[in-house]
């Protein structure tokens, strides 16, 4: 047999080994029990593939992002075994893997119960027990509809080789090139156990699967278009250690305790009622009280910041989205047209940059009242498709803190510096701290303007987020369809990454809407145009605070700062002192005066999460005095109440929890 030279690839080392020919990745890495594929000239293989002469080869850990990504398609195909095992006439749909986990469609006649699940999952534990070998197998297109013909779904992506789509997890079976077959394989005769199209790869074995659990099932449409079957889809997770599938569990259970959706409905924040729509939210008056508070916050700073207000309507002609370019890219996210006014077109705006610019096109402008900023709190309607409708964070009404500002080229740089450096203050103000920035390129199939235009902006834009010394993430391809932008993304209190604030750079909307300026040399020129949300939506931000305080906004965000509780009746008139001399300092105050028993009305105020619970018995009375209770269930007693007030101030004022 003749010797094969490879190159062994770990981090920046590089070890020349000489094997024989037919030696595989898995015989590279013996020994590396966390080694569960290889990656070769960039692309992904199995552990069984026979390495080639000069080839560079890097194993990939499970626990790494490509790695966990072949653990959880494994398991996805471990439960889509487990199915047909148990629903015989399941057919089979996609399984690809998702953040944090894989699911797996199936065409069921009855939707899965709760018992059907775990069922599903005592058999997933049987098949990795076993041990069965994942085995790649090439066909050919004809072979493959052979075999596969009692399902069509995968006869389906068959014909999509070559232009299979990431979106709808299709192109996890079928790729670019050869078509692939994996069989499982029992481990002990070699018979085959169960077959699915895929593109690969897999672990070795299903015992390499270390810990899974399957979550919940949902329908689903088939590849995500309504006008395709309805699908059952299960959930799972999957990890490299049974610790870390535990505290996935215990992460998921928080967040539950957080979602803003069960927490809106326990704290009588808002609602999205049937009768009007779904994604289409009403906020009740305690959620008034915050998003008042947090548009009146924002709008003092953006005062501060010079920038002016502006209002514009729900809805325009279809003309102006013509210009713009949105009915040519976004036609899709956009509601269907109104047909008013003898046949003319009028849509609900999806979003304000059109309108601003027609503001600022109303007259003659100056170089001298440059950079112009225009700021809108905006209402804009977006058709999103009703399976990533989600509460508060995915709505098709909502309302953006829409700014649009519009500078000369010689100002650009440091306007964008401005504007970065204001968003990062502002959100820092409302208690989010960890910060990375992501940079949003070009997509090269949907873009307009000049080749030119879109690199210029895109270097502007990484040198001015440099600047903040924060992570810069790149973003290939992820830009809007008229220019590059910077997100900003934070994290909170639990360590989710949420998408807060956009900045655009734009040299083309200018150009489609003609917008000119009076230079100082008296030329007519283009202004640069920068777009900028920066809670991105008032709805979905309100939506992310509350899930990070888990409803224990900090005071001078809380609907109700400070609650009087009576020990006794006859102290309640004491306390309604109190809460008006608190009320005409600006303070949010109320007084429980009900018949309940103290006891109950501090569990009452501890589950509204408000702030400081006043206290009064025949003590504080005597000396003007009130006693705090705070959330954590501490106290501070005998506190003068003039000196009571001017602390409840001084948190509001400093925007610190308690």
């Amino acid at each position: 047999m003749s010797d094969v030279r490879v190159i062994i690839q770990r981090d920046s080392e590089r070890e020349e080994r000489v094997v024989t020919t037919g030696t595989t990745a898995a015989e590279l890495f013996a020994g590396e029990r966390s080694v569960i594929a290889a990656r070769v000239a960039g692309e992904l293989k199995d552990l069984s593939y026979q390495v080639q002469d000069g080839e560079t080869v890097e194993g990939v850990e499970i626990s790494s992002e490509d790695g966990l990504n072949i653990l959880r398609h494994s398991t996805a195909h471990v439960m889509a075994q487990a199915v047909q095992e148990l629903f015989p006439e399941a057919k089979l749909g996609i399984g690809p893997p998702v953040r944090d986990g894989f699911y797996y469609d199936f065409d069921v006649e009855k939707p899965f119960t709760p018992e059907d699940l775990k069922a599903i999952e005592k058999k997933m534990q049987e098949i990795q027990k076993r041990g069965q070998r994942f085995s790649r197998r090439v066909v050919t297109d004809e072979a493959a509809r052979e075999e596969l013909a009692d399902e069509p779904y995968k006869l389906e992506l068959i014909g999509l080789k070559g232009s299979a789509s990431h979106d709808d997890g299709a192109d996890v079976e079928v790729g670019a090139g050869e078509l692939t077959i994996y069989d499982n394989i029992d481990a002990k005769t070699g018979e085959l156990c169960w077959k699915d199209l895929c593109r690969g790869p897999h672990l070795p074995t299903t015992r390499n699967i270390p810990a899974f659990k399957l979550m919940r099932n949902a329908a689903a449409y088939w590849r995500g278009s309504e006008k395709n079957p309805m699908l059952q889809r299960i959930y799972g997770t999957a990890w490299p250690s049974k610790e870390e599938l535990k505290a996935h569990l215990e992460f998921l259970a928080e967040a539950e305790k957080r979602d803003h959706r069960k927490l809106g409905s326990e704290l009588d924040l808002f609602s999205i009622p049937e009768q009007i729509g779904s994604g289409l939210a009403v906020f009740h008056p305690k959620g008034g009280v915050i998003r008042r508070v947090m548009e009146d916050y924002s709008r003092r700073r953006h005062e501060e910041e010079g920038y002016e207000f502006v209002y514009t309507p729900h809805a325009t002609k279809g003309k102006l989205f013509e210009t713009s370019g949105h009915l040519d890219w976004y036609a899709d996210g956009m509601y269907p047209p109104m047909q008013l006014d003898e046949g003319v077109d009028y849509y609900l705006k999806p979003m304000n940059c059109p309108m601003h610019n027609l503001i600022f096109d109303a007259r003659g402008r100056s170089y001298r009242e440059l950079p112009l900023r225009l700021f809108e709190f905006g209402t804009v309607y977006r058709y999103e498709k009703s399976g990533v409708v989600h509460g508060l964070t995915r709505a098709r009404g909502f309302t953006q803190d829409d700014a649009h500002i519009y500078c000369t080229r010689e100002q650009m740089s440091e306007e964008l510096d401005k504007t970065l450096t204001f968003v990062l203050n502002l959100l820092r103000d409302y208690g989010l701290t960890d910060f990375y920035l992501e940079l949003s390129t070009k997509d090269p199939e949907k873009f307009v303007g000049s080749d030119e235009a879109w690199e210029e902006a895109t270097e502007t834009l990484r040198q001015v987020a440099e600047k903040q010394g924060l992570p810069l993430v790149p973003d290939p391809g992820g830009a809007a369809f008229y220019g590059p932008k910077i997100s900003v993304q934070t994290k909170d209190a639990i360590g989710r990454t949420w998408q807060m604030s956009t900045i655009q750079l734009d040299f083309n909307l200018p150009e489609r809407f003609d917008l000119e300026y009076t230079a100082a040399d008296g030329t007519k020129t283009r202004p640069v145009m920068i777009h900028r949300a920066l809670f991105g939506s008032i709805e979905r931000f309100f939506a992310v605070l509350l899930e990070h305080y888990a409803g224990a906004f900090p005071a001078w965000l809380a609907p109700v700062q400070a609650i009087g509780i009576p020990i006794g009746d006859a102290h309640v008139e004491h306390l309604e002192k109190f809460a008006d001399a608190a009320r005409k300092q600006g303070l949010r105050v109320e007084v429980d005066s009900s018949s309940d028993r103290m006891q109950k009305k501090i569990r009452n105020a501890q589950k509204q999460k408000v702030p400081f619970m006043v206290i009064a018995g025949d003590e504080d009375m005597a000396n003007g005095a009130v006693s705090f209770r705070y959330r954590d269930g501490s106290q501070e007693n005998g506190i003068p109440v003039d000196e009571a007030i001017a602390k409840i101030a001084k948190v509001v004022e400093e925007r610190a929890q308690v």
